[in-house]
């Protein structure tokens, strides 16, 4: 992304004035299913703002400054802007983030949230809430971001559905109804009941951001106006006139003033759940009291690369802070460095300031490393600052591309590219595949791994990338226990027992929650385990490590000498053998590695990486051979919605794909289908479902769980992947593995 410097706007002094104020501040996202306006109904509150001419507001879509956003019609990266809005004579400050709507970008929506306190939902009132509200709604809940209703899209109702008062208050209550199971599921027991949307409690706000109106009931009171006369406004050809009587920046601004916490407030509830510190030391107080005057401590959430000026890094102050020349810390990164410019954003712009203060938005220069999820302190206080909780993603990347540049010359070019925008896009993962030769990218879904080809032509400068078909993700894993297999080291003079088991799903889920990770205390790893799973207290305190894909490594040894020297090699063979399992080289997942016993030579030159690495490696992959392997493929939840003449057509198209239908709903004019589909069956799903619904159905489709691929299939699919990678066509057995005595004692068992 190109940012331009910003014409220095009439608000500008005034909002840097305010931003002292904490409690007028207030930090929100605008969240949404895709095409559910979400961003034509910011172009009204940039309006308000004066940043954006009223005659265009609605159409110029102001914060998708991007031009492939342009084109497409849809929001790809998140968009920070500061805006002033008067209530009751009080100015306010109100810091705000438009995210995208679509599901393979519900990453930058995760990060997005980590740096507000409220949340506006915008649901479409002909379509209702949709799959991704479900998302965006959770996540924005898992964050104890509080959020707000937008019912938009009221017009269609009234000109095309021409829906009577009744039917559409019966929409209204539906949505509501909708929107408050989400908070019932998802939230927290202290705040499901606080949280609740209510029209009564000014937290639903009605109304189109096409036509740039829309009133709560405090301001259709106030204004004298009733449903009746918006319904006689559109019949009579009068609706331009309702932006003029209830302008729809009052409804949506007035509510998020009233309703969304200050950021004092927030980060008293907020602060526990992000960061597991000491909440009473100094940095402690400080950030929960959201103090100026405290330790300078910021929760990067963005980095992005500027071409002229390098990494811009993007995070929310939760005290001090922030000026040019400070001296701060990376947390992740163990490195510090001098801030070089401290900015605020507008849209497509940012604007040069002297200082940003606690409680707002703030992006720097000069911090080459840092990362989304990055934890910055000042320097004065680097060894005592505890890192902010890992941002949890609700999706995994499932689908990749093979690229390469057209011209050999160019891939140094390629993969300075790909370098910038694995920085940009955590989300996105790149790899090198050292024995093909082949440059991978993993992404969410196709949509975004087509946005980065495009990204990264641009970024090369023009660059001719040519790209494979799509290729799913799948998992290796056990149905059951293996033999405990032994593996010596190349030179024969160590021994490991090693056995391996499934994960118990619900060792799994905590994982998923992050409530127990890699860089975790083991004692902390260890209670939890024995608390929530009720997992033996011995087995549970000796977790040695847990690697990305939900597998775990267990010390089950006692008395083995040098164990402690050989701990780090043994770890480094665990996620050796966990990144590429023998079915077809997938990486395995929810695997229980247990090191039964070990042998190791008394000189330590005879137990290096290279002795004890291929070993470990070896004994796992002998006893996964022999735990009853499968298969897991990537499983998204669908969720259609369409006319009721074609839900049976659309209902046949997912379940010929090996899918499951779990609901088909009426919601008024259309029924909403929800079900799961097999990733590896949806390529091509869009011209099936056009043409079998003549262009009415609209779905989306999110990553939601992995499945063991049947096993009428599973030997077809493992014989493509074994083709595709260049690996012999059979299947590896366990003897090629495990050492010479177990397999003369495993054939006589057979």
């Amino acid at each position: 992304m190109v940012i331009l410097p910003l014409p220095r706007f009439r608000q500008t002094s005034e909002i840097l004035k305010l931003m002292h104020k904490k409690e007028n501040i207030r930090n929100i996202g605008i969240i949404a299913h895709i095409d559910h306006g979400k961003t034509t109904m910011t172009d009204s509150l940039l309006a308000e703002a004066g940043l954006l001419s009223p005659r265009i507001a609605g159409e110029a879509r102001a914060l998708d400054y991007l031009e492939e956003e342009q084109r497409r019609g849809i929001t790809i990266k998140t968009a920070n802007i500061s805006l002033l809005h008067d209530v009751g004579g009080r100015p306010y400050v109100i810091n705000l983030i438009d995210t995208p709507g679509h599901v393979d970008f519900t990453g930058k929506v995760t990060r997005a949230l980590r740096a507000v306190d409220g949340a506006v939902v915008v649901v479409d009132a002909v379509e209702e809430v949709m799959v991704q509200t479900e998302i965006v709604t959770r996540q924005a809940l898992e964050e104890r971001v509080r959020p707000v209703l937008f019912i938009n899209k009221v017009d269609r109702l009234i000109k095309e559905l021409r829906l009577t008062p009744s039917e559409v208050q019966d929409k209204f209550m539906r949505i509501i109804r909708d929107f408050n199971n989400l908070i019932e599921i998802y939230g927290e027991p202290e705040f499901k009941k606080k949280w609740k949307v209510d029209p009564q409690k000014e937290t639903v706000a009605f109304g189109s951001a096409l036509h740039k109106w829309g009133f709560t009931l405090k301001i259709a009171e106030e204004k004298g106006v009733k449903f009746s006369d918006i319904l006689e406004a559109y019949m009579q050809g009068r609706h331009q006139k309702l932006a003029q009587l209830i302008p729809l920046h009052n409804a949506i601004l007035d509510m998020v003033v009233e309703k969304v916490p200050n950021p004092i407030e927030a980060q008293r509830y907020r602060l526990p759940r992000i960061w597991k510190g000491d909440l009473a030391s100094e940095i402690g107080k400080a950030m929960l009291n959201c103090d100026d005057n405290g330790p300078t401590v910021m929760c990067i959430t963005m980095a992005q690369m500027d071409p002229q000026s390098g990494l811009l890094a993007t995070g929310r102050l939760l005290s001090g802070f922030v000026k040019e020349g400070d001296q701060v810390y990376l947390v992740g990164a163990r490195k510090d460095y001098r801030i070089q410019q401290v900015s605020m954003y507008m849209g497509a712009f940012r604007e040069v300031v002297d200082k940003i203060t606690a409680g707002n938005i703030a992006a720097l220069l000069g911090l080459d490393l840092a990362r989304a999820g990055e934890t910055l302190v000042d320097l004065a206080h680097k060894d005592v600052m505890v890192p902010f909780e890992r941002i949890k993603y609700v999706s995994e990347p499932v689908i990749t591309i093979a690229i390469e540049p057209k011209h050999p010359k160019d891939l140094p070019r390629l993969l300075d590219a790909m370098n910038k925008l694995s920085i940009e896009d955590p989300n996105l993962i790149t790899t090198i595949n050292r024995e093909t030769g082949e440059y991978l990218l993993s992404g969410m879904g196709e949509l975004h791994l087509e946005i980065t080809v495009k990204f990264l032509q641009d970024y090369g400068g023009g660059l001719e990338i040519m790209t494979s078909a799509p290729i799913v993700a799948y998992r290796e894993s056990v149905a059951g226990k293996g033999i405990v297999a032994m593996a010596k080291s190349p030179n024969k003079h160590n021994r490991f027992w090693v056995q391996v088991e499934p994960l118990e799903e619900k060792v799994i889920n905590l994982i998923e929650a992050g409530k127990i990770a890699d860089e975790m205390g083991r004692k902390q790893v260890g209670n939890i385990l024995f608390k929530e799973a009720g997992w033996p207290v011995e087995e549970a305190r000796n977790i040695w490590a847990i690697d990305e894909h939900r597998n775990m490594l267990i010390n089950a040894m006692k008395g083995v000498q040098h164990l402690r020297e050989a701990r780090e090699m043994i770890i480094a063979g665990f996620r050796w053998a966990c990144r590429a399992g023998p079915l077809c080289e997938e990486p395995m997942r929810g695997v229980k590695v247990k090191l039964m016993d070990a042998q190791l030579h008394g000189d330590p030159a005879h137990r290096g990486p290279a002795q004890i690495m291929p070993a470990i490696r070896r004994a796992i992959l002998g006893s996964f051979l022999t735990g009853k392997p499968v298969l897991l493929e990537p499983i998204y939840k669908i969720g259609v919605s369409v006319p009721a003449r074609w839900v049976g057509d659309c209902i046949s198209i997912i379940t010929r794909k090996r899918g499951k239908i779990l609901a088909s709903e009426y919601k008024g004019v259309l029924s909403m289908i929800t079900g799961y589909i097999p990733v590896a069956e949806t390529f091509g799903l869009s011209t099936e479902m056009r043409s079998a619904t003549s262009g009415h159905a609209l779905w989306q489709c999110t990553f939601d769980h992995w499945e063991r691929i049947p096993e009428n299939i599973a030997s077809e699919v493992i014989r493509r992947i074994r083709e595709r990678k260049g690996l012999p066509p059979e299947k590896p057995t366990p003897d090629m593995f495990i050492g010479e005595e177990q397999r003369a004692m495993r054939s006589e068992t057979l």
